[in-house]
């Protein structure tokens, strides 16, 4: 065989090893595209949106005036509801959700509705105080049957 053509082939058969690993990972990164519902006198659903948009989420934002039907159409209980909903890549983002917590969601990709900060406590994302206060609380993972369980523990107690 010539050596020209030995080494042409070897360039090509690279060419496609490197094409194909390139788009595989393309296909695997998980989305960064966040809906989020938010109802219109909400000041800390922005402050949690700049937390994720430093996190590196695009946001589009819906206003809504309730997100009830947003929640309940997707299975997230009402117990579980907060000021703000996200949705990215079929999951529910109930509330302070961290955006850590988002990133593993989406990577770990578990067969569940989302996952959810009920309420909203102090030292949450976008429910920051001038003092630094912070409470104790828990990202819950949403189960598709309603149950939950705890997905990340956040400012244990000293």
């Amino acid at each position: 065989m010539n050596p020209a053509n030995l080494n042409r082939r070897l360039l090509m058969g690279a060419a496609v090893f490197i094409g194909m690993g390139g788009s595989a990972c393309a296909q695997t990164r998980p989305s960064r595209n966040l809906t989020v519902f938010k109802t219109p006198t909400c000041a800390c659903c922005d402050a949690w949106i700049a937390h994720m948009r430093e996190a590196g989420f695009t946001t589009t934002i819906t206003v809504l005036p309730s997100l009830q039907s947003v929640r309940s159409s997707r299975g997230m209980p009402d117990a579980l509801a907060s000021c703000h909903t996200g949705l990215i890549d079929g999951y529910l983002v109930e509330g302070h959700v961290p955006a850590p917590d988002v990133i593993r969601l989406l990577t770990e990709r578990p067969a569940a509705v989302g996952v959810a900060v009920p309420g909203m406590p102090l030292g949450s994302p976008g429910m920051e105080t001038p003092q630094g206060r912070k409470e104790p609380y828990d990202t819950l993972l949403v189960l598709r049957s309603g149950a939950t369980r705890v997905f990340a523990r956040h400012n244990p107690p000293a």
